[in-house]
């Protein structure tokens, strides 16, 4: 059966992506009223590498990790440590809708990041998506109507480091197996969270028992959210898995209004719908002029 006549499995996974991306964002925003960001990452990373080597050992596939393309995956790590780090800070300031939806918009950096360093062309429909995807930012951001804060600029910003990840992984995928990408991922970003720890705070807290539920949370969630994504566009093509990961919108939107009170701004879902018809725009076309290959890929937010 080929991927395409499996969109029911592809949309079974994509729950799970979303309970996945949910659950992260819950407890990230739970431990940081304890951790800084540094320290949420060094926990995450340390939890999720002791994961990855004992899977990769159960499963015979540890031989896979190779040195062969470290600067590459050291450029990567860098851009998504920094990313993840803005995420996190993010999600703890500003409307956790609002983070999402801004978040979104990493797949339009994405067509600008490898125009430059892959080479890919600028089609029309590509710079089209990315005017829509920018008119979706200000519906979002209101400039001038609303100031604009440290979260929502960490936000934006974390999606351009994203957007970043996402090159460098496309470009490691040619011909480095998952394995050795999340071998290195997590042990190279647990070196730069005991770094950035211990120069930026002088120290690195030790959790207490009930800290480390949400920490291990954060950790199994990360690592659900990437094989669940990379597992339904594996099912389907990305012009059907993409709808329902916009569902993550209005879930995260009334999790937060309903725990912590956050208001259902319309503007927010307004403009994330603008970003999401942008993306959506740029796959169908690209799928249709046969630019992109309907192979598995790996999400850039992990």
């Amino acid at each position: 059966m080929t991927p395409e006549t499996r969109p029911g499995l592809a949309a079974l996974w994509m729950v799970g992506a979303i309970v996945s991306f949910t659950t992260m964002a819950v407890a990230g925003r739970a431990a940081g009223l304890t951790f800084d960001t540094f320290e949420i990452m060094t926990y995450r990373s340390a939890v999720g590498f002791l994961i990855v080597v004992v899977l990769a050992t159960a499963t015979g596939r540890l031989s896979q990790v190779s040195r062969a393309r470290l600067p590459l995956h050291g450029l990567r790590n860098v851009f998504h440590f920094t990313g993840q780090n803005l995420w996190f800070y993010a999600i703890t300031v500003i409307p956790l809708a609002q983070v999402f939806a801004l978040e979104f918009t990493s797949p339009l950096w994405v067509i600008a990041l490898a125009a430059i360093f892959l080479g890919e062309p600028l089609t029309r429909w590509k710079l089209a998506a990315g005017a829509l995807g920018f008119i979706g930012v200000l519906v979002v951001l209101r400039p001038g109507a609303v100031p604009i804060s440290a979260g929502v600029i960490a936000a934006a910003s974390a999606a351009v480091f994203f957007a970043g990840t996402a090159v460098c992984t496309k470009n490691l995928t040619r011909n480095e197996p998952i394995t050795s990408i999340m071998f290195w991922l997590t042990l190279m970003q647990l070196g730069l969270g005991i770094v950035c720890g211990l120069i930026f705070d002088g120290r690195i807290a030790w959790p207490a028992p009930a800290d480390w539920v949400w920490l291990i949370l954060i950790a199994i969630a990360g690592l659900t959210a990437h094989f669940s994504l990379t597992t339904a566009l594996s099912l389907a093509p990305a012009s059907v898995v993409m709808p329902l990961d916009f569902a993550r919108l209005p879930v995260i939107a009334l999790i937060g209004m309903s725990f912590y009170g956050e208001p259902l701004e319309i503007g927010v879902l307004l403009g994330a719908a603008i970003i999401f018809a942008a993306i959506y725009l740029n796959v169908t076309t690209s799928q249709r002029r046969g630019a992109l290959a309907p192979k598995p890929r790996i999400s850039s937010r992990l």
